[in-house]
């Protein structure tokens, strides 16, 4: 590892989380070449539905420093990550478009505290649903792109923007060519913000031609790992050697898919400030396999 530090000693260094869940990472980098020494451990974060702008105290009094609460609880980690993922929902949902804009600048300004600067966005349907995602393109960019890191092939995935909870025909056409660029037993990781299966369709907790783009992965066997938000819990999933692992949120947890009539926000404890709320640590390893590690926000 080149920081130097065991995985072991750096999950102990880390502290509050506990490993969760391992996939299988093969010796093969993104190019379809043999693996190489540089593709080494590494480390990235994923934070989700931050809903900056949410404001019901009875869900959440703590709304207006939550945000802030987990940028600096992830610039107090042991290990700074490689890099870090925003998988939808930075903002919470508004009808008038100079608020939306002026909520997706806030998120901006608030998360550039963060000490790592390679920082990755999506948007969620709170952010893109109501203008295709055109305020969120002006702020952060394309929804849907794909980079490589150590080796691994990251595409994100935007089943936000078009209506229907779709990817939509023409973001699918481009999902085939960028799996044409990798060898089939590269290691591939999949960001989206709705999940690709069919989770809950009654509560909105699956994408419509989510079939379609699991299809294509389908070649990518035991090779492929999705990451989303969206459900504000951790859930983890997995069926035709995909693996999908959704990740909690960090303004209000959600029940557990199906367990009530209705979907609605959990409400706020006081015995248990933050309580369901935090982010994830993913620790690559040269073992070929992931690390998951969940830190829950802590109140003080």
């Amino acid at each position: 590892m080149k920081t130097g530090i065991e995985r072991r000693e750096f999950l102990k260094l880390a502290g509050i989380g506990s490993v969760v869940f391992a996939s299988g990472l093969m010796g093969m980098n993104g190019l379809g070449h043999a693996a190489t020494p540089a593709q080494d451990d590494f480390f990235f974060v994923q934070m989700s539905d931050t809903h900056w702008g949410f404001n019901n105290p009875a869900v959440n009094p703590e709304a207006g420093t939550t945000l802030q609460k987990a940028v600096a609880a992830v610039n107090a980690l042991a290990r700074q990550p490689d890099f870090i993922i925003f998988t939808g929902d930075l903002t919470h949902t508004t009808d008038d478009e100079q608020v939306r804009r002026k909520r997706l600048g806030e998120f901006r300004e608030i998360v550039g505290a963060l000490k790592v600067k390679n920082v990755r966005f999506m948007p969620g349907e709170h952010d893109a649903g109501l203008d295709n995602g055109k305020a969120y393109q002006e702020l952060f960019g394309e929804t849907h792109y794909a980079f490589e890191h150590k080796g691994v092939h990251f595409i994100v995935l935007d089943n936000v923007s078009n209506p229907g909870s779709t990817i939509g025909d023409a973001q699918l056409q481009w999902f085939a060519a960028e799996l044409g660029k990798i060898d089939k037993k590269a290691p591939l990781v999949i960001f989206t913000h709705r999940p690709l299966f069919d989770l809950a369709p009654d509560w909105d907790w699956h994408t419509r031609d989510g079939a379609k783009a699991l299809e294509m992965l389908k070649p990518f066997t035991n090779n492929v790992t999705v990451f989303y938000g969206h459900i504000h819990q951790v859930n983890h999933h997995e069926a035709d050697g995909i693996k999908h692992n959704s990740a909690m949120g960090l303004m209000y947890p959600l029940p557990a898919p199906g367990s009530v009539p209705i979907k609605a926000p959990l409400p706020w404890t006081p015995s248990q400030p933050f309580k369901g709320l935090g982010f994830r640590g993913v620790d690559a390893g040269k073992d070929r396999a992931y690390a998951l590690t969940e830190y829950p926000l802590k109140g003080e």
